[in-house]
């Protein structure tokens, strides 16, 4: 099992992407996918535009402060001391009053659930967080309904391999499990999980969200 970093990252990701199946389709996994893709390029996985979100999200991570440079990391931690990720930038950020933090040198870090806003590029934050030891979150739904997807296991890595080069940090995680390619991004509102079905048919990459819009 392989795993892409986007520029941010943890390993909480949040809020599962929604799978949009046809009408004619009777269950995840049923639609072979495609040895090429045969998408417009209007429609490829790495040109998608979802639309941002109107009011707040949430994202559950690792906070990690470098001399005031304060990011979100939703994806994969490197284990160095202190810490080291490549995650989305926050903005608003105070430890004020914040427990449940650590520091080393410049570097003050914490896992987190963070309410903001988003603007495509940068978190801003609006509410004040929730360490992740107390945060209850909602489970997410599964969008396979519990339904082993039936793409061969040489398709889901070929799959896999396409998908982490063209979208390299972009991906929080990229992984293989249950007969699917799993895909993690920043944000998706269905827009990334349409195109990732026009390329590689319905069933085949599942997507999700990292924040979750609230309100």
């Amino acid at each position: 099992m392989s795993t892409s970093q986007r520029r941010l990252s943890i390993a909480a990701a949040s809020g599962v992407g929604l799978l949009f199946l046809s009408a004619c389709t009777t269950g995840p996994g049923t639609s072979p996918a495609p040895t090429s893709t045969s998408a417009s390029s209007e429609q490829r996985i790495e040109d998608a535009r979802p639309d941002l979100p109107e009011g707040r999200v949430i994202g559950v991570g690792t906070v990690l402060d470098v001399g005031g440079d304060v990011q979100l990391c939703m994806g994969a931690i490197m284990e160095s001391s202190p810490p080291q990720c490549d995650g989305v930038p926050v903005d608003g950020w105070s430890w004020d009053d914040v427990e449940g933090r650590e520091s080393s040198g410049e570097t003050t870090w914490g896992a987190y659930a963070v309410y903001a806003t988003y603007d495509g590029e940068r978190l801003t934050n609006t509410d004040p967080p929730i360490m992740l030891a107390l945060f209850d979150p909602i489970a997410p739904e599964d969008p396979t309904d519990g339904v082993d997807g039936t793409t061969p296991p040489g398709e889901l890595s070929r799959i896999q391999d396409d998908i982490s080069a063209r979208l390299g940090d972009e991906a929080v995680t990229l992984r293989t499990d249950r007969g699917y390619v799993w895909l993690d991004v920043v944000w998706d509102d269905g827009t990334i999980q349409d195109m990732a079905d026009a390329e590689y048919g319905e069933g085949v990459v599942i997507v999700s969200s990292a924040l979750r819009e609230i309100d």
